[in-house]
């Protein structure tokens, strides 16, 4: 392995962060012999923007590249050669210093409800009027409002295990959360309802990781290249492909999954919404897989064109 070693990760602090990277250490061990040795691999904290302001919803402090600025400025000068990341916190676009090498095998991307009442709970049908439901997310917001009117959103952001616990203490009734994360993690939550992308489509990249690297770092290009996923890597592909057309950050409802058919192709669900739910436009759009961006082009000009000029300056 033509690598120098040490080979320095740098993450987020989260316990999910940190969950997320050993598993990608774990994978690059398994392809990587010389890896295993005491040392090889080391991972280092940084504490990002996102993480400070964990008080305030994203949309008001500059969107979701506050989770990744601190780490790729790390990346930059040099403190790290590699960074795992959340692909549903990557911005759009990225430096041109730096690239995504690498998307592993996709864990499940669907959201699941976590009520405070516990089992008994199948979805959101069941969530009693005036049930007050945290999120710090506009996307799952605008669908939860377009289900279901009757329901107040209460602002909640943090970890999962913060929120798991704000819902426990009675800041709000239920919540949502990545099933990804919770598997990830471990986590066996009592009662939590797993909701189907009709219901809820999730976030454009959800259960997805990213690893980031210099660009044109061969080395480091090279030693990623048994854990990428094609299929994942096609899918994030086209739901980013999405979102660039939108111009897409956390100051709008945007969702996006793409997944493959029965025919080897992909196919993409994707939904533009306005903040209270009274308004939503969904396409679906099918292609090749190698067509990946280009499906996802095509469908994000189709919900330009429905949302209309002013839907976007809105």
């Amino acid at each position: 392995m033509d690598v120098r070693l040490p080979i320095v990760v740098g993450t987020r602090g989260s316990p999910l962060a940190i969950a997320q990277t050993r598993h990608v250490c774990a994978r690059l061990v398994a392809a990587h012999s010389a890896l295993a040795e005491d040392g090889a691999l080391l991972t280092q904290t940084i504490t990002t923007s996102g993480d400070r302001f964990a008080d305030r919803p994203l949309a008001e402090i500059g969107g979701k590249g506050l989770f990744t600025k601190e780490i790729e400025e790390a990346l930059l000068d040099g403190r790290i050669d590699l960074a795992v990341h959340s692909m549903k916190d990557v911005p759009t676009w990225l430096p041109e210093e730096l690239e995504i090498a690498a998307i592993p095998e996709r864990e499940d991307p669907r959201d699941v409800l976590i009520t405070r009442a516990g089992p008994g709970s199948r979805g959101l049908a069941d969530l009693p009027a005036g049930t007050r439901v945290g999120t710090g997310s506009l996307r799952r917001q605008a669908q939860l409002l377009a289900h279901r009117p009757d329901i107040e959103i209460v602002p909640m952001r943090g970890n999962v295990g913060t929120r798991l616990r704000k819902v426990a203490d009675g800041a709000a009734d239920a919540t949502l959360l990545a099933l990804a994360g919770l598997k990830r993690l471990g986590e066996e939550v009592d009662g939590m309802a797993v909701l189907e992308p009709a219901e809820m489509l999730p976030a454009v990249g959800q259960g997805a990781l990213g690893i980031e690297c210099r660009t044109g770092d061969e080395r480091m290009q090279k030693l990623l290249q048994p854990v990428v996923d094609p299929v994942t890597t096609a899918a994030v592909q086209c739901e980013r492909a999405l979102l660039e057309v939108l111009d897409g950050s956390c100051r709008m409802p945007i969702a996006g999954l793409a997944e493959a058919d029965d025919s080897g192709g992909l196919r993409l669900d994707a939904l533009i919404a306005k903040p209270d739910g009274s308004v939503c436009h969904r396409v679906e759009r099918a292609g090749a897989m190698a067509d990946a961006p280009a499906i996802g082009r095509d469908a994000g000009a189709a919900l330009r064109a429905a949302g209309g000029p002013g839907w976007f300056e809105s």
